[in-house]
């Protein structure tokens, strides 16, 4: 909220309409709500994100323990619905999209990563960085998930076989998130940036973690404001190329 020109009521209504609002909220209905320019809007709301997506020093530091589901997912248009000029035509599924990790704990916190590659690398080294060794894992057969028993407890199921359920393996938890997530893609945003897309599943994962039934709206405000205090990001710093 640093040397912001909006008053703080429409700061705070925007946390409420944020935390409130389950597929999100656009900068244009933003706009339209608490009376400031598109463009103020859009700035206001990435500046909320940037928050969502700062790290607490509680829950075991923010890792994951327990149960825990890894699943990847692709953000983006599909390639039959873009103009002849952009596509890339270079086949199907993932081509023109961008990866996204994601972990839930069991009964507690959901974490998600956008990632630069799908290799064993890559992937490995995020679920590391966010579960505690030890921690059971449950994921899909993606081969880039070989490995992963020498940290983890390590199950998987085969999707391409239809298989989705393996005794107490599956990645239902995850895939759920996932839906929310593409509801609000493809509902409310329409598009996420490749250089923004982080803050996006930064808010739409604070909104699922601080969305039990048993949260009051106010202590999910009262919790977002927390995330705020420390956290500043310009407007140059998110437009520059």
């Amino acid at each position: 909220m640093e040397r912001s020109h909006i008053p703080l009521d429409k700061w705070l209504y925007t946390f409420y309409l944020l935390l409130t609002s389950r597929k999100g909220i656009s900068s244009l209905q933003l706009a339209k709500e608490i009376g400031i320019t598109q463009k103020s809007a859009w700035f206001l709301l990435q500046r909320i994100r940037e928050a969502c997506g700062k790290k607490n020093d509680d829950d075991q530091n923010g890792f994951l323990s327990g149960i825990v589901e890894a699943d990847e997912t692709y953000i983006g248009g599909k390639e039959a619905n873009k103009h002849e000029g952009k596509k890339l035509n270079a086949g199907r599924g993932a081509v023109g999209k961008i990866a996204v990790l994601g972990m839930r704990e069991r009964g507690g916190k959901v974490k998600g990563k956008v990632l630069a590659s799908t290799d064993a690398g890559t992937i490995q080294t995020t679920v590391i960085d966010a579960v505690i060794p030890g921690s059971t894992l449950y994921t899909d057969e993606h081969g880039s998930y070989i490995g992963m028993d020498l940290v983890y407890s390590h199950a998987s199921v085969n999707h391409s076989a239809k298989e989705y359920v393996n005794g107490m393996a599956h990645t239902n938890g995850i895939e759920s998130v996932w839906a929310v997530l593409k509801r609000g893609f493809y509902g409310v945003y329409h598009s996420f940036s490749e250089k923004h897309l982080q803050r996006y599943v930064d808010e739409f994962s604070f909104r699922l973690n601080e969305g039990n039934v048993k949260n009051h709206t106010m202590s999910r405000i009262d919790s977002l404001l927390g995330k705020s205090v420390g956290v500043r990001i310009t407007y140059k710093d998110l437009v520059a190329a």
